[in-house]
C-alpha cells in the first residue's frame, strides 16, 4: 500500500520503521495511517494544547481521558466533554450528526457517569442557500432524532450564520454525564491477566477510515465519502448506557473505553498504552454483520454503539449475564498481558505485531511554519462610518433581530427534547443552561460559545473574549465556574497564516483560563475545516460548566417586572468591530475586539456572583451578541413587558447599543432593593438606564417599538 494514500508523510513512515526494524505490512500501515491521522494524534496542536492551564481544585480527572471530572459537591463528579463531527455531517448530513451526538455520549459512559445533558454547536452556510437548508435541516434532525430517543436532554447550544461554512458546516456536540467521584472509571487501570470484552451493537464496514477522513480537507465529491460516516442506532444506545453502569455500580469492569475514531485498534490500543500492559485481540471473535470482512476493516471500523470493556476472569460470567439480559452482543475478544505490544490475530495468523506505545503516543509532532497573514493589517483598520453614525437604532435593532444567527431557533429547538429526566430548570435559547443535580441539589450551570468574527479579525482578542464571554453568564446567574472543554475547529494548518492564526487564538484561550483560573479539562482538535480553497473562518468553541449550590436560587433572565429599574453595569464602551452590528448592518468585518481586562473581569465576578447568591434584582443578562440593544430587546420579549431607556452616557448611542464584549451586564432591579443593588456595585461602572413599563421599548432617538413588532420580526413572521 502506498505511504501518502495511508494518509502518512515519508517522515513519519521513516520514523515507523525506525522503530519496528522493518516495514510495517498492509494492515499495520492502515492502523499507523488512522492512529497517526490529525484527528487521532493531534500531531499539528499538541504543543499548542500544553498552553492550557489543567488544574484546579475542582479537577477530579483532567486531560487524557475519554472526558473530564469536576467536583460537583457531596461526593459527585460531572463528566463534561465537546467533540466535533464536522465533516461526517458535511457528507451525510443526518447520520454524522447523530453519531456525533452518539460518540460523545458513549464518552461521557466511558468515565462511569450517566449522561444527564447535552449541547450542540451549529455552524451554517449563507441562510439563503439550497445547500444550507439541505445540510440544516439533516444535522437538526439528526441531533434530535438522535438525542429524543436515547433519552438525554438537549438542554442548549449555539447556531452561527455565515458563507465560509457554505460547504463545510461543523457539528460540535457536548455532553455532561453524572457519576460518584469515588466511582470514576479510567482507560488506565487494566491489569495483566485480564479479559477485554466488546459489548453493544456487531461490527460492519461503516465509518472505516472515519479518523483518517476528519484530518483532510473536503474534496467535490462527497458522495465517494459517504462509507466513512458511521451509521446510529439510539434504541440500541440506551441498551448499553444501561448495560455499562448496572456493570460499574456491581464493580465489574477494571477498565473502559468507547469505540469512535479508528474503533477496535484505537479503544484496545489506548487502554493497553495507558495501563502499561500488552494486549492480544481476536478478531475472529469480533461479532460482525458481514461475514467477509479483512482483518484491518475489523480493526478500524467505526460501527456506532460498542463499548470495550477489559474485566476480571472472575467476573466474566456476570458480564456476559448482563450482555445477555440487556439483549446485546458481548464477546471475549482478547486478553491483557505484560509488556508494551498491541497484537491482532485472525483466523490463527498475525496480523499486526506493534508496540502499543508508538501506536497511540509515538506520532511525531509537526511544527508547521506560522506566518503573520499578509492582510492582518488591512483587517484591523476600521474607523465608524458616518452612516453608521446616524443609524436610526431602532431600525438597527429590528435588522439585528431578523438575523438568522439571532432571529428565534425554534424551527431547531422544537425538534429536541429538553425536558426528558425532568431535571432541566433552563433550557435551549438562554444565555445559560441549567440543570438540577437531584442527588445533591447542586445546580448545574454550562454555556456554549464561539466567535469567529472576533477571531478572524484578531484571533489573540478573539480567543480570550471566546472564553470570558462563556464565564459571564454562569456568574451573572449565580454559578461559580469549574473548568472548561473546547473544539478547536480551523482550516488546515498547512498553511502558515492559518497556523498562526490558530497559535493566536489558542494563546487568547488559555491566558484567558489562566487569568480567572478556569482549568480545560477535556476537548478536540478539528483542523482542516475547508473545500474547494474556501476555508471556514477560526471557529474555537468552548463550554463551560459552573455549579449553583443547594438552596441558591439561579438568577434567570426574561423576569422582567413591571416598575423594575434597569442597570446596566460594567465598560460602557465595548467594541463594534466583529459585532454581529458590524457584519449585518454595516456589511463589513473590519476592526479589533475590546482588548483583556482579567482585573476587571474577576471584579465582575466577584460582584455578579454576591447580587446572585443575595437575590436582588428579578433578572439579569450577561450582554452576548447583539449587546445591549439585542438584550434589552430579548428581555422584553421573555418577559412580555416594555421599558423607557434614557441614558446621558459619552458615548455614542450606537456603541453604547450595539457593541459587544467586556465585562457587562443587564439587571432589572425592583425599587425596594435598588440601594442594596447598588452597593454591591459600588465603585464599579454602574448606570441607570431606565424603567421596565408598558408594552412598548421605547429607545432614545427613535420610535417606540412595541413588543409584538418585536416578537414578529424575531419570528420572521
Amino acid at each position: 500500500m502506498d505511504v501518502k494514500k495511508a494518509g502518512l508523510l515519508e517522515t513519519e513512515y521513516a520514523v515507523i520503521c525506525r522503530e519496528l526494524g522493518r516495514e510495517p505490512n498492509e494492515a499495520e500501515l492502515r492502523i499507523f495511517g488512522v492512529m497517526w491521522s490529525e484527528h487521532c494524534a493531534y500531531k499539528s496542536s499538541r504543543p499548542l494544547l500544553r498552553l492550557f492551564p489543567k488544574e484546579g481544585p475542582a479537577v477530579l480527572k483532567g486531560v487524557g481521558e475519554n472526558a473530564g471530572v469536576v467536583d460537583a459537591g457531596n461526593g459527585w463528579g460531572l463528566a463534561f466533554k465537546v467533540e466535533s463531527h464536522n465533516h461526517p455531517s458535511a457528507v451525510e448530513p443526518y447520520q454524522g450528526a447523530a453519531t456525533g451526538v452518539g460518540g460523545i455520549i458513549r464518552d461521557i459512559l466511558a468515565m462511569g457517569a450517566r449522561p444527564m445533558a447535552s449541547m450542540d454547536g451549529l455552524f451554517f452556510g449563507k441562510p439563503d442557500s439550497g445547500k444550507t437548508a439541505f445540510l440544516s435541516d439533516g444535522i437538526v434532525r439528526g441531533v434530535g432524532g438522535y438525542g429524543n430517543c436515547v433519552g438525554v436532554p438537549t438542554v442548549g447550544g449555539k447556531t452561527l450564520y455565515d458563507e465560509s461554512y457554505e460547504d463545510n458546516p461543523l457539528l460540535n456536540a457536548f455532553c455532561m454525564g453524572l457519576v460518584k467521584a469515588d466511582s470514576i472509571v479510567s482507560s488506565q487501570t487494566a491489569e495483566p491477566g485480564n479479559l477485554v470484552v466488546l459489548i453493544g451493537s456487531k461490527t460492519g464496514r461503516d465509518g472505516i477510515g472515519g479518523a483518517a477522513f476528519a484530518s483532510v480537507e473536503l474534496g467535490e465529491d462527497t458522495k465517494a465519502s459517504r462509507p466513512q460516516v458511521q451509521i446510529g442506532d439510539p434504541f440500541v444506545e440506551k441498551l448499553l448506557i444501561e448495560a455499562c453502569l448496572e456493570a460499574l455500580e456491581k464493580g465489574l469492569i477494571t477498565s473502559m473505553q468507547d469505540m469512535g475514531a479508528a474503533g477496535i485498534t484505537s479503544s484496545a490500543s489506548e487502554i493497553a498504552a495507558k495501563s502499561g500492559v500488552g494486549m492480544i485481540i481476536d478478531l475472529d471473535e469480533v461479532p460482525l454483520r458481514e461475514s467477509d470482512m479483512t482483518a484491518w476493516e475489523i480493526a478500524l471500523s467505526e460501527s456506532q454503539e460498542r463499548m470495550l470493556l477489559v474485566v476480571r476472569p472472575e467476573h466474566l460470567d456476570e458480564v456476559m449475564s448482563l450482555g445477555e439480559k440487556w439483549d446485546l452482543d458481548c464477546a471475549v475478544i482478547g486478553k491483557t498481558f505484560e509488556g508494551d505490544r498491541f497484537i491482532l490475530e485472525k483466523g490463527g495468523r498475525v496480523e499486526v505485531d506493534l508496540p502499543a506505545s508508538l501506536i497511540g503516543g509515538g506520532c511525531p509532532v509537526i511544527n508547521w511554519p506560522a506566518r503573520t497573514p499578509s492582510d492582518l493589517e488591512e483587517r484591523q483598520e476600521f474607523e465608524l462610518e458616518v452612516e453608521a453614525l446616524a443609524s436610526d437604532i431602532g431600525k438597527s435593532l429590528l435588522r439585528l433581530l431578523s438575523t438568522p444567527s439571532l432571529s428565534d431557533k425554534t424551527w431547531i429547538t422544537r425538534q429536541y427534547d429538553s425536558m426528558v429526566q425532568v431535571n432541566t430548570v433552563q433550557g435551549p435559547g438562554a444565555p445559560v443552561s441549567l440543570v438540577r443535580i437531584k442527588e445533591n441539589g447542586n445546580m448545574a450551570a454550562v454555556t456554549m460559545e464561539a466567535l469567529p468574527w472576533a477571531c478572524h479579525i484578531d484571533p489573540y482578542r478573539g480567543g480570550y473574549e471566546t472564553m470570558v464571554r462563556s464565564l459571564r453568564p454562569l456568574w451573572v446567574s449565580g454559578a461559580q465556574h469549574l473548568g472548561m472543554t473546547n473544539c478547536l475547529n480551523f482550516p488546515s494548518p498547512e498553511n502558515p497564516e492559518q497556523f498562526w492564526v490558530l497559535t493566536e487564538a489558542v494563546r487568547g484561550l488559555a491566558d484567558c483560563c489562566t487569568d480567572l483560573s478556569c482549568p480545560v479539562v477535556s476537548g478536540n482538535v478539528s483542523l482542516y475545516n475547508e473545500s474547494a480553497g474556501l476555508a471556514i473562518l477560526p471557529s474555537p468553541l468552548v463550554c463551560t460548566v459552573g455549579l449553583i449550590p443547594s438552596g441558591q436560587k439561579p438568577l434567570l433572565p426574561g423576569k422582567w417586572k413591571e416598575g423594575d429599574e434597569l442597570y446596566l453595569v460594567g465598560m460602557e464602551n465595548a467594541a463594534i468591530p466583529g459585532s454581529h452590528f458590524q457584519v449585518s448592518c454595516l456589511g463589513i468585518l473590519k476592526g479589533r475586539p475590546i482588548p483583556p481586562a482579567p482585573e476587571m473581569e474577576k471584579e465582575f465576578m466577584d460582584r455578579a456572583l454576591l447580587t446572585a447568591s443575595q437575590g436582588i434584582p428579578n433578572s439579569g443578562t450577561s450582554l452576548q451578541g447583539g449587546g445591549l440593544g439585542v438584550a434589552l430587546a430579548k428581555e422584553a420579549l421573555a418577559s412580555g413587558f416594555g421599558a423607557e431607556i434614557s441614558f446621558s452616557i459619552p458615548t455614542l448611542p450606537v456603541v453604547l447599543l450595539f457593541a459587544e464584549g467586556g465585562a457587562r451586564a443587564l439587571y432589572s432591579v425592583p425599587p425596594s432593593r435598588e440601594k442594596e443593588f447598588l452597593e454591591v456595585w459600588k465603585g464599579f461602572p454602574t448606570r441607570h438606564i431606565g424603567k421596565v413599563k408598558g408594552k412598548d421599548l421605547c429607545l432614545p432617538g427613535t420610535e417606540a417599538i412595541p413588543v409584538s413588532t418585536l416578537l414578529k420580526v424575531w419570528r420572521g413572521v
